[in-house]
């Protein structure tokens, strides 16, 4: 009688096994018996592949890192770089656990390594000399994190802001809060309102900032169409 065959166990499928762990119950949910448990196998398996949880941890944000689009080194710095940072905030909506991770880990692997050079290389093809690629770099990293971070704590899904707003206001009476309960009726409950716009709004106003420095800095830098 021919038993089925099982499908070996690889780093790659501890990693994503790793990840669907983490996406359903946050970090906390991750261990290595909840890892072993999605895969069918005993812990002690997960070692031949890993040394501990960090190692685990170290791998799924390695994997984020791989899901956001790269920018590419042709000059176009500010299309490339809108282009990355929309591509960041959608991986970290699938990914939410990920974000206070981002840049916390002291054993980097190859696609952060490679996400971060290539970041880098835009900001260099498109003319900022080192002191502004670095300028460039923390903010927008800030600014998409940060968005990330607020998006992922809302009470409520953005897309249901809306829907969900009055009765959030309805806590708050409106001769102590006169300003908050004005801006909601006013904006918040307005039809086509959506949060998410705020992101690029402000990406926008970040990618002015930068391209208004840049001309003053390096006023031979090439310059391209939006």
């Amino acid at each position: 009688m021919t038993g089925t065959r099982r499908t070996p166990l690889s780093r790659e499928r501890l990693l994503g096994a790793a990840i669907t762990v983490a996406d359903a119950g946050g970090l906390a949910a991750l261990t290595i018996r909840s890892v072993a448990d999605e895969l069918g196998v005993k812990p002690m398996s997960l070692y031949h592949h890993v040394a501990n949880k960090e190692a685990i941890v170290d791998g799924i944000v390695d994997v984020v890192f791989g899901e956001i689009d790269l920018p590419t080194a042709d000059g176009r710095w500010r299309p490339e770089l809108h282009r990355r940072a929309h591509s960041a905030r959608a991986v970290l909506r699938r990914h939410p656990w990920a974000t206070p991770l981002m840049e916390s880990r002291a054993h980097p692997g190859p696609a952060t390594l490679r996400h971060h050079d290539a970041v880098l290389a835009a900001l260099r093809a498109g003319g900022f000399p080192f002191p502004l690629a670095a300028h460039a770099f923390s903010l927008l990293d800030s600014y998409t994190y940060g968005f990330a971070l607020t998006e992922a704590a809302l009470p409520f899904a953005p897309e249901d802001a809306h829907a969900a707003a009055p009765d959030f206001l309805a806590q708050f009476p409106a001769e102590r809060y006169p300003h908050l309960v004005e801006f909601t009726r006013e904006h918040v409950l307005r039809p086509g309102w959506d949060h998410g716009a705020e992101f690029g709004y402000g990406l926008d106003l970040i990618l002015d900032g930068l391209e208004h420095r840049l001309a003053a800095v390096a006023p031979n830098a090439p310059t391209h169409p939006r």
